[in-house]
């Protein structure tokens, strides 16, 4: 039912997401597909990049990001046998993730759900939501309680 699972991995993930990633991959016989959407670069956005101190720290992050991703998916694969690929893709996080889910043909998105002050939903919005209104494919929400991440 589910051949291809993507897994949203945010800056803070959780044990329960993972925990529910692999439950249902095992559950189905699935793949799973991390992917974390990191901002694109500011030059890519139309902005002034900036000075070269800025650019090193933000290409350590990205390498920090990737290192963090692919250790995960090797662990995922190796202690529990399940196929999983690491995906760490620049781009507006909601389209970004929408899009790669189609391009991998995924069956069934799972994602985190932290609880944010009502400023931070005003201001920046809720990734979660605009996922959940916008997928043509079934989604799995995961509440994230503070003190859950394993970063």
């Amino acid at each position: 039912m589910f051949d291809n699972i993507v897994v949203a991995i945010d800056d803070v993930d959780s044990p329960a997401l993972i925990d529910a990633a692999i439950h249902q991959a095992r559950a189905f016989g699935s793949k799973l597909w991390l992917i974390h959407v990191t901002f694109p670069d500011p030059d890519f956005v139309g902005y002034d990049p900036g000075p070269q101190y800025i650019r090193d720290d933000r290409a350590k992050t990205i390498k920090q990001e990737h290192r963090y991703l692919q250790e995960l998916a090797e662990k995922i694969e190796t202690n529990e046998g399940i196929s999983t690929h690491a995906l760490l893709i620049q781009g507006p996080t909601v389209d970004t993730l929408l899009k790669e889910a189609m391009d991998l043909k995924a069956d069934l998105i799972i994602i985190g759900n932290e609880d944010h002050s009502f400023m931070y939903k005003a201001l920046i919005g809720e990734t979660t939501s605009k996922v959940v209104k916008r997928a043509k494919i079934p989604i799995m929400v995961i509440p994230m309680l503070s003190g859950d991440s394993d970063k």
